[in-house]
């Protein structure tokens, strides 16, 4: 035999090698996290129940859990959106769950799905919904959430008349530096970081203590640089997206900045991206407050039922939420730097009207 067989045969068997101990340090490696996040994963004849470590539905059996998720009916409906349906789970006069249901799809969806478990699992922030665990059948996914008991933003902001409730300027300050620490342990402690691909009002969700929780990553993608362009479906919704996903098709962290400066505006105005009230001039929130404010008009775009506010702060969140919404990605801020403005913002009104800083601040 030549030499140079024997080197491709050396060749092939250490390439083979190689394939093949990728794989088994992959199988480890995945078997080590369902050791580290499942407390168990429990097969039945119509499908599969997981539920992550430290979960509060630890304590109780998958039977009763499993039992009472699958009678869910409309009468159980609490929401609905272009993930799926949401339901509350009620386990007994204390305790319930939100849960998400997501019919089957395309491999690409199910691989989606698979990703967003791994992600979650992992995450553990103030200013995130929690994920305990999930159920997966032939048919349809269904993901187990902490429930949010005051809803969305977008239905405080938005709702009906019955659902519509008045939100002050504290309060809606509190809901944005919420939901950009949220967004901000997504883009850059998260490992890998995550894009979330839909930011927008109806997915903040605000806890019984009105803090913001981040949710529905449905749509979330693990942000890794060959791996951000869309090629199936719209990553986001229309009045919330980047100009530039339009030309490219690339979901990045700074279209995330610019969607959660749409919803800076929400809160600053009280009007939906595409609200009645200028969309027959065939204009939409962006262009319609960045128009008013160059003319110097900006107290015209505030929501005129928050009354009284502490125009320096509402004009630094103004702010803020110009830099957001650069047309040029490159010159928005990161969510990092977005949480340090909306502190900063804060701070201002905290100090005595002789600090230096203040001062320095209207110069």
């Amino acid at each position: 035999m030549s030499k140079s067989l024997v080197l491709a045969f050396y060749i092939t068997i250490c390439c083979i090698s190689f394939v093949i101990s990728k794989i088994i340090i992959s199988i480890l490696l995945y078997k080590r996290w369902k050791r580290k996040h499942m407390i168990y994963e429990e097969a039945y004849p119509g499908g599969k129940m997981v539920i992550f470590r430290c979960s509060v539905l630890q304590s109780m059996t998958s039977d009763m859990v499993l039992k009472k998720t699958l009678k869910l009916n409309n009468k159980d409906i609490i929401g609905c959106g272009g993930c799926g349906t949401v339901y509350k789970l009620q386990i007994d006069e204390t305790t319930a769950f939100a849960v998400k249901r997501l019919n089957k799809g395309t491999a690409d969806r199910e691989r989606g799905f698979e990703r967003e478990l791994e992600a979650m699992a992992d995450i553990k922030h103030r200013n995130i919904v929690t994920l305990h665990g999930y159920y997966t059948s032939p048919h349809y996914n269904l993901l187990i959430y902490e429930l949010m008991s005051n809803g969305s933003l977008d239905s405080f902001l938005h709702g009906g008349s019955k659902n519509k409730l008045f939100l002050d300027w504290p309060a809606r300050y509190r809901i944005a530096l919420g939901a950009a620490r949220g967004i901000s342990y997504l883009h850059h402690d998260c490992i890998p970081h995550i894009i979330h691909r839909d930011i927008k009002s109806s997915n903040i969700l605000l806890d019984h203590n009105m803090e913001a929780r981040v949710s529905d990553f449905g749509l979330a993608t693990l942000m890794e640089p060959n791996k951000t362009h869309v090629t199936t479906i719209v990553a986001g919704t229309f009045g919330y997206l980047a100009p530039e996903y339009f030309d490219t098709g690339r979901a990045t962290v700074k279209g995330d900045v610019y969607s959660f400066g749409v919803v800076l505006l929400e809160l600053l105005t009280g009007k939906k991206p595409y609200d009645e009230a200028f969309i027959e001039e065939g204009s939409k929130l962006v262009t319609w407050v960045k128009a008013v404010v160059q003319e110097r008009k900006g107290e015209l775009v505030l929501d005129n039922t928050l009354g009284s506010c502490p125009m320096k702060e509402v004009d630094n969140v103004f702010n803020v939420a110009m830099m957001c919404l650069e047309p040029d990605p490159l010159k928005r801020p990161t969510m990092a730097e977005v949480v340090t403005l909306l502190e900063e913002t804060n701070l201002l009104k905290q100090l005595p009207p002789d600090s230096d800083i203040l001062k320095n601040s209207e110069v």
